[in-house]
């Protein structure tokens, strides 16, 4: 009897031992599942930074554009008509300088195309205010908001840096407030109201100034 007894507790026992772990699973796998999924997210989070898919809008803007010193098929080497064409004066210290505003509107590539294969120019280059003041002075006649000058970005990520078709030193910059930093594009305008200058998108059409 006392036999029957015993047995009878020890199976008790082991049920209810059973019972209790397998209440302990079901209590720690939805923590666990809880963890993997907070685990994956932050994977997910990482993948993405470093991706580079949280780049500003800008940065996206220039990843799609094309090389901005390269010319397209389309209208290249198509010299301005003489109707097209504004001569502007040299400047003070360079009376021999020659520039051209061309009306005619062009991608930055384009533009630049036009100006070395007409003119045997380049998009002009600017180092001082006199010769910026001009250009916007002129540029005020145009019903458009910009016009292309030479400059535009060379390079990638942190060795990002601003430089002249021509070869020539930067040493000269009228940006607008908050440019370069919060602009969008790889290629330099100048603004025709008040003179300062933008990034803007080098697949734009806009008139243009050749230097030659």
């Amino acid at each position: 009897m006392k036999l029957c007894l015993i047995l009878s507790l020890v199976l008790l026992g082991t049920v209810s031992s059973f019972n209790l772990k397998n209440e302990d699973l079901k209590i720690e796998t939805p923590e666990k599942e809880e963890t993997l999924n907070q685990e994956q997210v932050i994977s997910d989070e990482e993948e993405s930074l470093a991706s580079g898919e949280d780049d500003s809008w800008w940065e996206k803007e220039e990843a799609s554009e094309s090389v901005p010193v390269t010319a397209t098929k389309e209208d290249d080497n198509v010299c301005p008509k003489e109707e097209d064409v504004v001569h502007l004066a040299g400047t003070p210290g360079c009376q021999s300088c020659r520039y051209l505003l061309i009306r005619q509107v062009q991608t930055f590539g384009n533009a630049d195309a036009v100006c070395r294969s007409c003119y045997r120019g380049r998009l002009v280059s600017i180092h001082n205010y006199n010769l910026n003041c001009l250009i916007y002075r002129t540029s005020q006649q145009l019903n458009q908001a910009q016009v292309w000058i030479g400059g535009h970005i060379t390079g990638w990520g942190f060795c990002k840096r601003f430089s002249w078709l021509d070869g020539s030193h930067w040493n000269f910059a009228y940006w607008a407030s908050g440019q370069p930093g919060n602009g969008g594009g790889n290629c330099v305008a100048l603004c025709t109201r008040g003179g300062h200058w933008r990034r803007a998108p080098c697949v734009r059409k806009l008139p243009f100034i050749c230097s030659y």
